[in-house]
C-alpha cells in the first residue's frame, strides 16, 4: 500500500465544465458542429487548414461570440502563420500568390480581449463569475506534435523529450496538439501515433485532464490509471478505462463526467508537491532559468463577460524538502515508481504528490475524416463536455 504523506487539507471543489474542440479546420459552431453551454472552451489546434490571416479572423471571431467565462486555445501543425520560425522558410509553398503576414496573424491572438493563447506555456486561471463555480486551475497549453510533413510545430524524435519535460508537475490540466502515444491516438491505419515522450511527461505530472486533437479518427477518451509503485517498469500504467460516448448516433450532449455527481470521480487530488515558497533560509534552493520564472499577472477582460485573473507563467517545482540535493536525483530515476523518501523512486514526480493517481485523456477532433476524406466528403464530431471537481479559490 502507498501512502501519501501530504498533511493540509484538501480544498472545497465545485463542478466545472469544460467544452473541448478540436480540428475545426475553418468549421464553425452552428453549422458543422454546436458548441454546449460550459464554463470554459478549450481549443486544441488546427483551428484552420492553412492558417491565412482571413480564416484566423473568422475562427476568432466565432470564439470571441461564443458565450464562456474563459476560454482558451493553442495552435495546431496547420496553423501556420502561428509559427514564425515555418512560416519564413516555408510560407511561400503555401501562400506563393498571397504571401502573409505572421505578426499580423498572431495579433489577433494576442489581441483579442477574450481569448487566452497559450504558446507552450502555463497559466493559472481564477473564475470569478459570482454565478459560476469560482474554481481554479493551472494549465498548460503547447501547440507542438511530431514531425510529419512540411507542417508547423514540429519537432523530430531527439528533441521530444526536453519539449515536454516544460510541463509544470502542478499543472491541473494540459492542452496539447498531439495526443499521447497510445491514447487516443490511433489512425485509420490503426497506427497509433501519438508521442511517446509526452506519455512519460504525463506520468510525472499527472494533470486531471490531458485534451488534445491532431488525430481526427482518435476523438474519443480514457481514463488511465498510473502505477505509482512498481519500480521496476518505468512510466507505467496500471489500467485504461475506455469512455462510450452517450452523444453517439443520437441528440445527446458527449459527456465525460469525472465529478462526484456522475458517482465515479477521477481519483486525483492536484497535490502539488515541494515548492519553493516553502523553503527558508536553511533549505537553500536553486534558482530556475529566468525562462522558467513565472511571468507577472496578465488579465484579459471585456464588457459582456466577468472578469478574470490569469497568471501565465511556467512553474518550478524543487526537491529541497526531501532533503536531496538536485545533483542527487538523476535523470535516470525518471518514471521510476517507489515510495518517497527512497531516492530509487522519482522523487521529485512522486513526493507529496501520490494523490494524483488519474489522468483522463480527452481527444476533441471535430473533423472526423482526414484529407482527402473520401466519397463521403468531410464528415464532423460533436464537442466533447467534461465535468470535473475543481478547487475554489474564495
Amino acid at each position: 500500500m502507498m501512502a501519501n504523506f501530504q498533511t493540509s487539507a484538501a480544498p472545497a471543489t465545485r463542478k466545472t465544465r469544460f467544452v473541448c474542440v478540436s480540428d475545426t479546420h475553418n468549421s464553425t459552431p452552428n453549422g458543422a458542429f454546436k458548441l454546449p453551454k460550459g464554463d470554459v472552451l478549450i481549443h486544441a489546434g488546427d483551428m484552420t487548414n492553412q492558417g491565412s490571416f482571413t480564416e484566423l479572423q473568422r475562427t476568432v471571431q466565432w470564439i470571441e461570440d461564443a458565450d464562456f467565462e474563459v476560454k482558451i486555445v493553442i495552435a495546431g501543425n496547420h496553423d501556420i502563420t502561428l509559427d514564425t520560425d515555418f512560416y519564413a522558410q516555408y510560407g511561400s509553398y503555401f501562400h506563393n500568390q498571397n504571401l502573409q503576414d505572421p505578426a499580423r496573424c498572431q495579433q489577433l491572438l494576442e489581441q483579442s480581449p477574450s481569448i487566452l493563447w497559450l504558446k507552450h506555456e502555463a497559466a493559472v486561471v481564477k473564475l470569478e463569475d459570482p454565478n459560476g463555480p469560482r474554481t481554479t486551475f493551472k494549465i498548460f497549453g503547447s501547440p507542438f506534435s511530431p514531425a510529419k510533413g512540411m507542417w508547423a510545430f514540429g519537432y523530430g524524435p531527439d528533441g521530444a523529450s526536453s519539449i515536454w519535460d516544460r510541463i509544470p508537475l502542478d499543472s491541473d490540466i494540459v492542452i496539447t496538439h498531439t495526443p499521447p502515444k497510445y491514447h487516443c491516438d490511433e489512425t485509420q491505419q490503426r497506427r497509433a501515433a501519438g508521442c511517446e515522450a509526452l506519455r512519460m511527461a504525463l506520468w510525472r505530472v499527472r494533470p486531471r485532464l490531458a485534451i488534445c486533437g491532431h488525430i481526427h479518427e482518435g476523438r474519443g477518451a480514457e481514463r488511465i490509471k498510473w502505477d505509482l509503485g512498481v519500480s521496476n517498469i518505468k512510466y507505467k500504467e496500471a489500467s485504461v478505462e475506455r469512455w462510450e460516448d452517450p452523444g453517439k448516433d443520437n441528440k445527446k450532449m458527449s459527456l465525460v463526467d469525472q465529478s462526484l455527481k456522475g458517482k465515479n470521480p477521477i481519483q486525483n487530488d492536484g497535490s502539488v508537491g515541494d515548492w519553493t515558497s516553502d523553503m527558508d533560509a536553511d533549505n537553500p534552493v536553486p534558482i530556475p532559468p529566468p525562462d522558467l520564472i513565472s511571468k507577472p499577472p496578465l488579465t484579459k477582460s471585456r464588457s459582456n463577460s466577468p472578469r478574470r485573473t490569469i497568471h501565465q507563467g511556467v512553474a518550478y517545482v524543487t526537491t529541497s524538502l526531501l532533503a536531496v540535493p538536485p545533483e542527487a536525483l538523476p535523470a535516470a530515476s525518471h518514471g521510476q515508481g517507489g515510495i518517497p523518501p527512497s531516492k530509487r523512486c522519482d522523487l521529485e514526480a512522486l513526493s507529496g504528490r501520490l494523490g494524483r493517481q488519474e489522468t483522463c485523456v480527452v481527444n476533441a477532433a471535430i473533423m472526423a475524416s482526414s484529407w482527402p476524406h473520401g466519397a463521403g466528403g468531410k464528415r464532423y464530431q460533436k464537442p466533447i463536455v467534461v465535468d470535473i471537481d475543481l478547487p475554489m479559490w474564495e
